[in-house]
């Protein structure tokens, strides 16, 4: 399942446009805020399709009764470029445990992409419902190795992928060996360059967020 949050209008949208924006984006602050803004819609929207049971407080009047969520989700990301957004999903889920994954690509002699993981750092995820976040998705292939990882480590419960960009070849790929995964997208964009950056997209998002690293 994909859910695409600028298929409707929307405060995301905004935020979005800001990220894309060569002028604004230079704001290094404003671009990891956006990021961190859009994490926010996402958890919210993903908060609607977890489980809740209910629950009575005890206000300074009385009793209220409310639903809470049953069981906090695990939140992960893929450092560095996905630490402003999965920011955003721990403001919202603040109380949930966390995991993080360190992944780059390198370009060989030959133009071939490989990806490349570092290492893990996660809580058990067992029976857990784990949302990864990586602002953008151009080949997939780093999300999908880590994801995959993951999976084959842990009996998921359940899986929910979000990012900010998606390239529509990245995200057809990635579905197709996590058709299990709840997709939640900010755009689709239809083109990637030769280096696999995303077209239109809005450039390198750990670069903008962080400074330029050294090749």
């Amino acid at each position: 399942m994909v859910t695409i949050l600028t298929k409707e209008n929307s405060i995301a949208n905004h935020y979005l446009v800001e990220l894309r924006d060569v002028a604004i984006q230079q704001d290094r602050l404003r671009f990891r805020r956006n990021l961190e803004r859009l994490g926010e819609i996402m958890a919210y929207e993903i908060s609607k399709t977890l489980e809740y049971v209910p629950t009575t407080v005890e206000t300074p009047l009385g009793l209220a009764t409310h639903s809470v969520l049953q069981q906090q989700p695990v939140l992960a990301t893929i450092i560095r470029a996905g630490l402003p957004f999965h920011q955003g999903f721990l403001n919202v889920f603040d109380r949930a445990d966390n995991a993080f994954i360190a992944a780059y690509r390198h370009t060989k002699k030959s133009g071939e992409m490989e990806i490349h993981k570092k290492y893990s750092n996660t809580p058990n995820l067992d029976d857990k419902v784990v949302i990864v976040a990586d602002p953008m998705l151009a080949t997939g292939k780093s999300l999908l190795l880590c994801c995959k990882d993951l999976l084959a480590e842990y009996n998921i419960k359940e899986l929910h992928i979000a990012v900010v960009i998606a390239s529509e070849e990245g995200l057809q790929h990635v579905r197709a060996f996590l058709p299990e995964a709840h997709f939640w997208v900010g755009a689709v964009d239809n083109e990637m360059t030769s280096k696999a950056y995303i077209v239109p997209g809005l450039g390198d998002a750990g670069d903008l967020a962080y400074g330029n690293k050294e090749e």
